[in-house]
């Protein structure tokens, strides 16, 4: 028994497919199987259970497949360790993600830590949910996974970093896009874009509307927030959507108008890895960026408001001395006597 043998074993039982690791390994099929007999021949059981799509753990298998993720994922990060040091602030941190989080929670972060890590390896791995990210993160080659928010899961440590309210998405001139805010019940006449209902937000929004006795109608399903955001925007449906960093703020012009739902609870969003106190330091530093980065950002949103209205209400009082001063010099010109 070796670790390359319990690696392709773990690999297996997760893919579901001798053939499909096979092709990831660039090896044969023969081999990957060959080493999975091998185990079976050590351990005297039989692990795998051969079906007409592919394979599944037996019970012996999934006892074996848990412990071999544990400690090999615990063996990855104590070689990750190792090579920083002996390197370093030179290396890699691999973050895995879902599609949408680098353009709205990462952007900047990424260029503050590339100006003070110029020669460490940003590595992003794109996955199409917050479960996704997270078979990811366990399967143990990476550092970090930027997700939403949900119920414990083992081997993962997760660390909350913002709440998101939620907003109704749609296109300017829509009856709803004039208001301050959007009461729930509301959503009860409205088609709304709907999110996949695998997705963890998804799920956390239908659970809270279901909570509130709403059973909101969808025609058009989105693969992510952003084609969400487009679709409300070219007047195609609406969509209710977390209040993502970078997006307008309520109550801004443009085509695409955003209304608070102030009585759904927040979005919570975050960071999970598998052992913080093992985390490599280059990783620890890009999340502290990334959090420090949003703070910042939170900070300037909330300021931005009171700009604006102080700009506005400068603008109107201008605006109102120029035609006051505009109407007095055209009383002035009628009043003056013909010649």
């Amino acid at each position: 028994m070796t670790l390359d043998d319990l690696r392709v074993f773990v690999a297996v039982c997760r893919a579901g497919s001798l053939s499909a690791v096979a092709r990831e390994l660039t090896c044969t099929q023969s081999a990957v199987s060959q080493r999975v007999k091998r185990l079976e021949r050590e351990t005297g059981v039989s692990l795998l259970e051969r079906q007409p799509r592919g394979v599944v753990p037996t019970a012996a298998g999934r006892i074996l497949c848990e412990a071999a993720a544990d400690g090999i994922a615990g063996l990855d990060l104590a070689l990750r360790r190792l090579s920083d040091l002996v390197h370093g602030e030179s290396g890699a941190v691999r973050i895995t993600t879902g599609s949408t989080t680098v353009r709205h929670f990462m952007a900047g972060a990424i260029v503050s830590f590339r100006r003070r890590y110029p020669n460490v390896n940003l590595e992003f791995q794109t996955e199409s949910s917050s479960r996704g990210c997270l078979d990811a993160l366990i399967a143990g080659h990476l550092d970090l996974a930027w997700i939403t928010l949900g119920a414990p899961v083992r081997g993962v440590e997760q660390r909350p970093v913002a709440e998101l309210p939620w907003v109704l998405a749609m296109r300017a001139g829509d009856p709803l896009a004039a208001r301050s805010h959007v009461e729930v019940s509301d959503l009860a006449d409205v088609r709304l874009l709907r999110l996949p209902p695998n997705s963890t937000s998804g799920g956390r929004l239908h659970a809270a509307l279901a909570e509130l006795g709403i059973r909101a109608g969808s025609d058009t399903g989105v693969a992510d927030w952003d084609t969400a955001l487009l679709l409300a925007e070219l007047g195609l449906g609406r969509a209710v959507v977390p209040a993502l960093p970078g997006l307008p703020m309520p109550g801004s012009e443009g085509p695409l108008r955003l209304v608070p739902i102030p009585a759904l609870p927040p979005l919570p969003v975050g960071w999970a890895a598998r052992r913080w106190d093992a985390l490599p330091p280059l990783a620890r530093a890009f999340a502290d960026t990334v959090v420090r980065a949003l703070g910042e950002d939170a900070s300037r949103e909330r300021r931005s408001p009171e700009r604006h209205s102080s700009e506005r209400h400068s603008s109107e009082r201008h605006s109102s001395e120029r035609h006051s001063s505009e109407r007095h010099s055209s009383e002035r010109s009628y009043a003056r006597p013909a010649e």
